[in-house]
């Protein structure tokens, strides 16, 4: 598209914007702001970014009464204050409510008040939304229809020359039980004869004792490097210049980590879990079972051994791509509020 017919069109956009009148105010209640830099902050941020032009988007931690026309709510369990009081004022308006990870494949799973926090919130939604192809399987088969797949989004990168002595490999992810650090720990402990597989580890110690571990064998072995929490902007340039994401997570709604590392010409591999199958589909062939550290280091010896494998895995996560663009998240977004609007 030329400059002037850019311009053309946001003048268009702007009219017809204008013609609908003032743009509705939406409240997106985020268990972390974006300045957090975690999934649900991430998320949070991008979406506010993504409908400024139809929505007065005001993001909060809660709700507590501001003026709204409607409520788009992450985390179902994490945010269940702000979706009672939404649906206990009388007038009645759209809720959406956005499952993660927890919320479906920990909480839900869990009998009792967990399990129960979040049925609350699913129920009292107009609609669910889910960040992977396989979520709605999890849930119960009437909140099934009301669910809609919003995959989400990034900027492509172009990848930067990387090196041919070794595999250059990254995780990324805080230091946490649900991202299964020592699964990554016990895989690199396995190549520490391997000088030509080196691996940084990126991400905060939110788990005293899993960076304590790190520090360890970081200090014990050359090829593990822990390197801590990252602005996402360095992340993304680690990213370029890396051949393969290591992804072992125990649960994921839908890994932004993954959606980067395709989008900055990675190869992935990860874990076999909903969470990451349902982003990048079952046929691609980059999956171990959870907590296989055994699996983990040989699938990373062949994808250095085997230069036509991680070829081939390289080019099926670049044909990944268009399914983790932005405008695709916009629209799948745009679509569904002004469904309900």
């Amino acid at each position: 598209m030329k400059a002037s017919e850019g311009f053309q069109a946001a003048v268009a956009e702007g009219a017809v914007a204008q013609r609908r009148g003032p743009r509705p105010t939406l409240a997106l209640v985020t268990p972390a702001l974006p300045a957090a830099h975690n999934g649900n902050g991430q998320t949070a941020g991008r979406w506010a970014r993504l409908l400024a032009a139809d929505y007065r988007v005001q993001i909060m931690t809660a709700w507590t009464g501001q003026p709204a026309d409607l409520m788009v709510a992450l985390h179902a369990r994490r945010s269940a204050a702000s979706i009672r009081a939404w649906t206990a004022v009388g007038a009645r308006r759209p809720l959406v409510v956005v499952l993660t990870g927890t919320d479906l494949y920990r909480d839900l799973q869990t009998p009792g008040a967990p399990a129960d926090e979040v049925m609350a919130s699913l129920r009292a939604a107009d609609a669910l939304v889910a960040l992977n192809t396989l979520a709605p399987a999890r849930l119960p088969e009437p909140l099934r229809v009301r669910t809609h797949i919003v995959l989400q989004s990034c900027s492509e990168r172009r990848p930067r020359p990387r090196p041919q002595g070794h595999l250059r490999v990254l995780a990324v992810g805080h230091l946490r039980d649900e991202k299964d650090p020592r699964t990554v720990f016990a895989a690199m402990r396995r190549l520490a004869h391997r000088p030509d597989i080196r691996l940084d580890h990126l991400g905060d110690d939110l788990d005293p004792t899993l960076g304590e571990e790190a520090r360890a064998l970081a200090a014990a072995q050359p090829n593990y490097r822990w390197l801590g929490a990252l602005l996402p902007s360095a992340v993304r340039t680690r990213m370029a210049a890396a051949h393969v994401l290591v992804h072992p997570s125990r649960m994921e709604g839908g890994a932004h980590a993954v959606i980067e590392a395709v989008r900055s010409g990675m190869a992935v591999l990860a874990s076999r879990i909903d969470g990451n199958v349902g982003l990048l589909g079952e046929d691609y062939p980059g999956y171990v079972e959870p907590g296989d550290a055994d699996g983990f280091a040989r699938a990373l010896q062949q994808l250095r051994d085997e230069p036509a494998m991680l070829t081939d895995w390289t080019r099926r996560a670049q044909a990944l791509v268009p399914r983790f663009e932005p405008a695709q998240e916009r629209q799948s977004l745009r679509t569904l509020l002004a469904s309900l609007c």
